[in-house]
This record gives structure tokens, C-alpha cells and sequence, in this order.
């Protein structure tokens, strides 16, 4: 036996078989098997408790013919939009800004990520204090009179504030990676032409670094779309669903209607969103990233 494994361990393709198969069987267990039931979950009727009814698309059609689901689409759309376009330009400045070396640089980007590792259910009691409409300490700087989570129309712009808040301090650190690695002699060629700040910062820093935007962008919509946390514990998708989005769906159908088909139904419904507006990014890539064939 110990022959077999010895001679086993020798063999190059053996021996990475052997240490890659756990990753993979996780990845079948865990990942393969449940997309699949789920799929096929999608053309059913379930309520967990009864055995599952097949009913075709009856599922999808019910989705699409109820008018909550296009005000639950606007919501998810104009949720990750928002949030992806101020969660990257925001960090992309404040990276340009402490990659000039200026005074106290270690402590703000100290400051700055630590929101992105703070739990999410600390992060969402004290932007309900916050955001109070009575002792909030942002109508109390600002010296007005806001409902914030309970206006229909504040309410998601809350979310956004707060999301965009807690995803600063990751961009901006990935976009300090890339700036670390992009040679000076750029920036001093531009200096020495007479390029000001503003135009090294718009002809220089963003064609270089592109990629890199390009990979947050991608990265931060997929999350944006994905957003159910910050919801469930602020606003429960209130008030009058003004922010209830797709996977704050996907839980009411699944786990308090129970009605896993529907959930089902809506999470690839998210899935395909996700998919295709991922591949228009990725073909749009050469227009967007510099020296990108």
C-alpha cells in the first residue's frame, strides 16, 4: 500500500489530481448540484413541505406578468448603476489622491477600508441612527427634516450612500496596487510636456490603469446586483417595496411564501441580467481598456 501511494505521489499527474480533488468535489457539491436542482426547481411548484408539482414556465410567466416585478428590476437596476459608477469613480480619486505620498496617506487608507471589513450587522445599526429622522446625526449636521429609510423617495439613496461607503476603502486599494506598479517615468514625461495634475489624472493615470477599472467595474455591479444584507436589515425592501430588489425577492418567495419555484425562477431570471450585461462589458473591453487586443 504504501508502494501504491509512494509510486502514486511520483506521478506528476497523479499528485495534482490528488491535491486539486477536493477543491473540485466542494465545487460539484456545493455549486454544480445545487445550480442544477435549483434550474430545475424553477419549473415547479414547491412550498417545501409537499412534494414538487412540475408546472413548465407557468413560473416565469408569473414573474413577468406581475407589475411588482418591474418596479423590483427598476430598484435592482438603478441600485448597481448607482452604485457601481460612485463606488469606482470615488475610490479612483481618492487613490490618485494618496498615491501623491501626501501627509497622514497611511492613516486614511487605514480609515478608509476599515468600513469594508466592519460586519454588516454593525454597519446597518449605526446608519439607522444615522439616517433617524428624529435624532440622526445627519439631519442634525445638515439641519433638516428627512425621513430617510421610511420616504419612498430617500430610501434607496440611503441604501446607495451607505453601500458606496463601505465598498470605498476595497476599490480604492486595488486601484493603490495598480498605481504602485505603473513607472514613474510617465508622470514625469507628462510634468515635463506641462501637463497639470488634472490632465496627467485624465491622459495618463486613467489609460493606465483601465484594466484595473475595468475588472472593479465588473466586480462591483456583479455584487451590486447581488445586494440583500443591507436590505434585510434596514428596510425589509419598504417602504411600499421602493427598495426591494431581486435576491430581497428571491428570500420573500423562497423562505417566507414558500414558494421555492417562483424563488427559483427569479434567481435565474438575476442570473441572466447578470450574464449579459457581463458580456456586454467584456465586449465592449477593447474600446474601453488602453493597449487592450
Amino acid at each position: 500500500m504504501k508502494k501504491f501511494i509512494k509510486n502514486l505521489v511520483n506521478n506528476e499527474k497523479s499528485a495534482a489530481w490528488i491535491f486539486i480533488l477536493p477543491a473540485i468535489l466542494g465545487t460539484f457539491i456545493f455549486i454544480i448540484i445545487p445550480v442544477i436542482c435549483s434550474f430545475s426547481l424553477s419549473f415547479m411548484k414547491w412550498d417545501l413541505l409537499n412534494p414538487p408539482e412540475f408546472v413548465g414556465l407557468s413560473n416565469y410567466k408569473i414573474i413577468f406578468s406581475e407589475p411588482i416585478f418591474i418596479k423590483i428590476l427598476i430598484n435592482t437596476l438603478v441600485f448597481a448603476l448607482s452604485v457601481s459608477v460612485l463606488g469606482v469613480i470615488i475610490p479612483l480619486i481618492l487613490a490618485a489622491i494618496l498615491n501623491a505620498k501626501i501627509r497622514g496617506s497611511e492613516f486614511y487608507k487605514t480609515a478608509y477600508f476599515l468600513p469594508f471589513i466592519t460586519p454588516m450587522i454593525v454597519i446597518g445599526i449605526v446608519w439607522e441612527w444615522i439616517f433617524d429622522p428624529n435624532i440622526g446625526l445627519l439631519n442634525t449636521i445638515l439641519n433638516i427634516h428627512i425621513n430617510w429609510l421610511y420616504d419612498t423617495n430617500f430610501a434607496l439613496p440611503a441604501l446607495i450612500i451607505v453601500t458606496v461607503w463601505k465598498l470605498i476603502g476595497y476599490n480604492m486599494i486595488i486601484f493603490l496596487a495598480s498605481l504602485s506598479g505603473i513607472s514613474q517615468s510617465f508622470f514625469e514625461a507628462a510634468k515635463i510636456d506641462g501637463a497639470n495634475s488634472v490632465q496627467i489624472f485624465k491622459n495618463v493615470t486613467i489609460p493606465l490603469l483601465s484594466p484595473t477599472i475595468f475588472f472593479v467595474v465588473i466586480i462591483t455591479a456583479i455584487n451590486s446586483f447581488q445586494v440583500f444584507d443591507l436590505i434585510y436589515l434596514m428596510t425589509e425592501g419598504g417602504p411600499l417595496d421602493s427598495t426591494n430588489v431581486l435576491v430581497y425577492a428571491i428570500y420573500k418567495n423562497a423562505f417566507e411564501y414558500f414558494n421555492a419555484g417562483k424563488a427559483s425562477a427569479l434567481a435565474y431570471v438575476l442570473f441572466f441580467i447578470i450574464l449579459v450585461l457581463t458580456l456586454i462589458q467584456w465586449n465592449l473591453r477593447k474600446k474601453l481598456v488602453y493597449n487592450e487586443e
